[in-house]
């Protein structure tokens, strides 16, 4: 085989292996149900560089609103902590998150618990959200490791815990106009946390806490 052939050869298997990295945002098999609807959706770039799948009504002006309803980011469904992420990780997660959601919000608005708590008058936006999901998966194939052999390699570590992995928290959120009851914009959103060693590293809250703060800062963009 000539070195052009083998080039090319390369190139068609390091784009099948890179086809099979992680993905960049939530797979429709990864919606957890927890959104009114998941139609219209489509992926999109965010300020921080970063990508969702978003969908926003034509009607939509942050503008509009002087009042948000949000309590706080819900955690769907149930969470089941196990060794790698343990309830107060979750918790930690969900109250740094909800910190900055309402830090974020109170920028512009005036935050209240709940649609009831707004005053008299008040043009209220309903903010739902909830973290869907926080997970470690194997760190895609290098193109280094075309090779047949390397590639063995990289998937003996995979089995043997010493690849690794990237860790993953899942939001989904929507708006919902309280006056007409109709959703004016919902996300659903992947982000990506610290690398971890291996697969026997736990994960915490502080793994999450950098790309939980360009969460915040698209969050701005978004409501500006």
């Amino acid at each position: 085989m000539n070195l052009s052939r083998k080039l090319l050869v390369g190139t068609a298997l390091a784009g099948l292996l890179l086809g099979g990295c992680t993905s960049k945002v939530t797979e429709r098999e990864q919606y957890s149900g927890y959104l009114s609807n998941y139609n219209n959706l489509q992926e999109v770039e965010t300020p921080s560089g970063g990508t969702a799948m978003r969908w926003v009504s034509p009607s939509w002006n942050p503008d509009a609103y002087d009042t948000v309803a949000f309590n706080r980011l819900e955690l769907y469904p149930a969470p089941k902590p196990n060794e790698r992420v343990n309830q107060q990780t979750l918790n930690d997660i969900q109250n740094y998150m909800t910190s900055k959601a309402k830090s974020t919000l109170g920028q512009k608005y005036r935050v209240v618990s709940s649609p009831s708590a707004a005053p008299k008058g008040a043009k209220t936006l309903v903010m739902r959200a909830a973290i869907t999901g926080v997970s470690a998966s194997n760190e895609g194939m290098k193109w280094y490791e075309v090779v047949p052999i390397a590639a063995v390699v990289g998937a003996t570590q995979a089995a043997t815990g010493h690849r690794d992995q990237d860790t993953e928290l899942f939001i989904e959120a929507e708006f919902i106009d309280a006056k007409s009851n109709q959703t004016v914009a919902k996300v659903v959103r992947k982000v990506f946390g610290k690398q971890l060693s291996n697969e026997s590293q736990k994960i915490t809250a502080q793994d999450f806490k950098a790309a939980i703060d360009k969460l915040g800062s698209d969050f701005q963009a978004f409501i500006k």
